[in-house]
Formats: C-alpha cells, structure tokens, sequence
C-alpha cells in the first residue's frame, strides 16, 4: 500500500487524502475534499509506456461506432454553439475524429495531443468551446491542466468532459475502468460539482459520462 504522507491531490492540492482501493497492480487514494481518486504518482506508467497503448489504439474518423459514441458529448455541444465558433479538441490521440465531426457540422477546430499533435501554440489562443473525450482520466496533473484550459475558454465558452464517473467504493472495486493502467485520475459527479464551483460555472449532464461547463458570461471567474 502506497505512503499517504507528502502526496497532495493532483485536482485541488489539498493534502487530505487517504486510501481508497488496492488492487494486484497498484493503489488508489481518494481527495477528502474534491473527491478525486486517483493513483499515487510513483505507480503511474511512464511517458513511454504510456504512448505504447496508446499506439494500439484505432479510432478512425470512418468508423460509424466511434462517431456515435462521440455524437454523444458532440450533439448537444453543438446545439449551444454558433456557427463558426472556434474549438479546440484537447487529447485528440492518434486518429482524430471529433474535430472532424465539429469541422463538417462548420466550426473551426484545433487539436492537440501530448503524443500525436503537440503543437503547444494552439494552447495559447482562445476558444468559444473546447472538448476532452476520454482525457481527463489519463492526466497526472489534471488541476494544472484543467485550469490552463479554463484560462483560455471565453466569457460564456463551453467546456465539455467524457470520461466514466467514480459512483461508490463497492462499484469501483468491479470497475473495469480501473483496469485500463493508462487511467489515472478518476472523477465522481462530486469532483465535478467542486469544478463547478471553484469555476463559478454552470454545469449540465446531458449524458451519464458528459459534462459541460459554462463560463459566466462576465464578472468573476475564479480558477484552479
């Protein structure tokens, strides 16, 4: 079992965390304050190991089955956007297709990706929506990233999220989630309401595993 003391959450920083799970491969500690479970850093994969999952993956902007899954973070995004609003699709791995959905529907998207487009001046613009399909679970330092992406989200922007929430302990010790070694960092709808919060933002569940974030319009808008 992994030495709790020093480690800090990676979401909110709070130092109040304790032992969630354990399994054969490795453990999970929880944030008592934002909820996150996570796995301590000294069990996560290397950026090496990391990228050779994730070159097995083959996700194809032509497969139909991958587009729907998309279409259900991508539809009810696009029914609050304007058309020609600019994008940014966050995570975007090796075969890019949600921006492709975004781009035929007639909005302007950029990608990034660690791995597969790690152009880091798209990271410096600003964007009237941005998405992070199956992202924030691989992330070490998801309050650092997280917060980036809200800096640069505009006055009333959407942020959408996909990604499977944590319900209790006894699901999460059937979880198959858990088991993907590339997943790190898991979120309950109670992590997102802290997000939420800490945003000042409002938020939407169209889907059991989408968000949405929206910024206020104007006034505060407090960050990670």
């Amino acid at each position: 079992m992994a030495d709790n003391d020093g480690i800090q959450c990676p979401l909110c920083e709070d130092r109040a965390v304790a032992h969630y799970w354990s399994d054969r491969q490795r453990d999970y500690l929880q944030c008592g304050h934002c909820q996150l479970v996570f796995v301590p850093p000294g069990q996560q994969l290397s950026p090496a190991q990391e990228k050779s999952h994730y070159d097995l993956h083959e996700n194809d902007p032509g497969d139909q089955r991958y587009r729907a899954f998309l279409s259900r973070l991508c539809t009810p995004l696009m029914d609050k956007l304007v058309r020609g609003s600019r994008g940014l699709d966050f995570g975007a791995g090796p075969g890019p297709t949600l921006s492709v959905m975004l781009q035929e529907a007639g909005f302007d998207v950029a990608i990034y990706d660690i791995y597969y487009a790690p152009d880091t001046s798209v990271l410096a613009r600003r964007y009237d929506f941005i998405t992070a399909t199956e992202v924030v679970e691989h992330l070490s330092r998801p309050g650092e990233v997280l917060g980036h992406l809200w800096t640069v989200l505009e006055p009333g922007g959407w942020l959408g999220l996909m990604t499977k929430l944590v319900r209790d302990k006894a699901a999460f010790e059937r979880w198959h989630y858990k088991n993907d070694l590339t997943h790190i960092s898991f979120f309950s709808f109670v992590t997102m309401d802290y997000l939420r919060t800490r945003w000042g933002a409002s938020i939407e569940r169209p889907d059991s595993d989408v968000i949405f974030f929206r910024k206020p319009d104007r006034g505060l808008c407090y960050e990670l």
